[in-house]
């Protein structure tokens, strides 16, 4: 089945799709940009809701507004069209580099990944508790992106696109701590043209992987064993994210990226994408940082 396009705002590099379902939006990033959009599902309109500082990843609060993910470690709240508070201003060591993919746990916590800098593999990945504190739990990472929990909520996936892999790790819910990691998926960059390097991704109601492959252009859908079930193709090659939406959480959305005004790699490189698909996804887990 092919996907259509719900918006084009020509994204240098769209991200981040998450369905908002108290106000039936669908909200997404272009991180060089420094803006926010959303797709309103009733009325079927798009706008840029916010610029300013570059917004890696965000997540969507208990109550309603949305927690802001931005550069050099820095946390913020935004609210009805405004940024209403600081969570955390900055986190030593990030001052040259930006949060990138991030998500909710069931308890309200958020993992974070930042993106490496200076041509090393110094990403991390970085727990928000709920008062507002950091923890690493890991580093060493290249571009570290998306994540998401097992139906089960014993293990989460872990993406570093750069490096070409997608880890499994253990999720212990009640202190929030990761361990045992394992290399769930690693594609040979021989094999790069085919099937893409993996990016952003999400965990569909019957715990099969949906994972956004750059430069490639599709979205892959995998059983839980790594076998690949579904190819679907987008119509553009840098494929960067995918999550459910819709009133029934039926509906897969897609940002891309390599919508530069000035070079875009094709016509319909940056815009946000649906497809129809035989699946349904679960509804995000809502942060509760700073609550």
């Amino acid at each position: 089945m092919s996907a259509s396009i719900v918006a084009q705002f020509n994204c240098a590099t769209g991200e981040c799709p998450r369905w908002h379902t108290d106000e039936r939006r669908l909200y997404w990033t272009d991180i060089p940009s420094g803006r926010l959009y959303y797709f309103d599902h009733r009325t079927g309109e798009s706008c840029c809701c916010y610029e300013g500082r570059p917004v890696g990843g965000f997540t969507i609060q208990a109550d309603g507004s949305l927690l802001l993910f931005r550069d050099q470690g820095n946390v913020v709240v935004f609210k009805h069209g405004e940024k209403e508070r600081t969570i955390v201003s900055h986190i030593p060591g990030l001052e040259t580099t930006r949060f990138n993919d991030v998500t909710a746990d069931p308890e309200g916590r958020v993992f974070a990944g930042t993106m490496s800098f200076g041509g090393q593999n110094n990403g991390k990945l970085l727990r928000i508790d709920c008062d507002g504190k950091h923890a690493l739990i890991s580093d060493g990472h290249a571009t570290p992106n998306g994540m998401g929990f097992t139906p089960d909520l014993s293990q989460l996936y872990f993406t570093d696109s750069r490096l070409r892999r997608i880890y499994l790790l253990e999720f212990n819910r009640s202190t929030g701590e990761l361990s045992n990691p394992k290399i769930w998926q690693e594609i040979a960059a021989t094999d790069v043209p085919l099937v893409g390097r993996s990016d952003g991704m999400a965990v569909a109601s019957d715990g099969s992987v949906w994972s956004a492959r750059m430069e490639a252009g599709v979205v892959i859908r995998y059983s839980p064993a790594g076998v690949a079930l579904e190819r679907h193709e987008i119509g553009t090659p840098m494929v960067t994210s995918v999550t459910f939406g819709g009133p029934e959480l039926d509906e897969v959305y897609v940002t891309s990226a390599g919508g530069k005004a000035s070079q875009p790699i094709s016509e319909t490189a940056g815009a946000l994408f649906k497809i129809r698909a035989d699946a349904r996804g679960r509804a995000e887990f809502r942060s509760r940082v700073g609550l």
